[in-house]
């Protein structure tokens, strides 16, 4: 009788600590939070883009080449994995370039990756990447999680997993988030006109390996630091005069 009862403790035990042992990894992802303009909330997250539990997951790649494909590794290489390969399927039978700026958004099947949506946006050619590009993409990333009606964005620019370090992660995060800043500030003064919808934006996640996570911080508060002194700087009348 005695053993009997010995053994569902056994599992009850066990049990537990699986799920303190999970609760555990959970809370060890590390994540830092800076304040923004508007009270947006970026955060940098030791987190992947097939991990992350979002609204809206935001990747960037350079214009296909197989030289390129052959150097991807990391993360993009686990995402696309995860999504069946649709992703290196777009690029080389030429339906997703990867040219500035262009843009492709897919539905993750459900069991894939965390994100209800997942927007690819192109970088162009590697030799050409420049900080200003980057910037764009940061509005682009904006203005299309706004035609969604997406509030919750996590961004990977996933540069070294493909190889490239032509600029440093920090300057990476602050072109980017400037970007991102300048843009919604726009669509908040486009809605104080009543010529936008309403749509607000609750946070945005910048995701960072392990060795750059210090310094992906640094750049999301010189990126907050720039955009708040361009805002300042910008006209104060309306964009649109008055009609009759």
């Amino acid at each position: 009788m005695t053993r009997k009862m010995f053994l569902p403790s056994l599992v009850t035990i066990a049990a537990m600590t699986t799920m303190v042992t999970l609760a555990d990894e959970a809370a060890t992802v590390k994540e830092q939070t800076v304040e923004g303009p508007h009270s947006v909330r970026i955060k940098a997250r030791m987190e992947g883009p097939y991990t992350a539990e979002t609204q809206l997951q935001v990747v960037c790649y350079f214009k296909y080449t197989k030289d390129g494909a052959k150097r991807m590794a990391g993360a993009p290489v686990e995402l696309d994995k995860r999504l069946g390969g649709v992703i290196n399927s777009l690029r080389t039978r030429g339906e997703f370039q990867g040219a500035p700026l262009e843009t492709i958004l897919i539905k993750p099947k459900d069991g894939t990756i965390k994100a209800k949506s997942l927007l690819l946006i192109g970088l162009g050619d590697e030799s050409q990447l420049s900080l200003d590009i980057l910037e764009r993409v940061g509005q682009t990333a904006l203005r299309q999680a706004k035609a969604l009606g997406a509030t919750q964005i996590a961004f990977a620019p996933l540069l070294r997993d493909q190889g490239n370090s032509a600029f440093a992660v920090g300057a990476v995060e602050t072109a980017v988030v400037k970007g991102m800043l300048l843009a919604y500030d726009t669509e908040l003064r486009l809605q104080s006109e009543g010529l936008s919808n309403n749509y607000r934006l609750a946070d945005w996640s910048v995701e960072a390996g392990p060795a750059y996570f210090d310094e992906t911080i640094a750049g999301v508060r010189d990126a907050v630091s720039q955009a708040a002194a361009e805002t300042a700087k910008r006209p104060a009348g309306k964009y649109a005069a008055e009609t009759r």
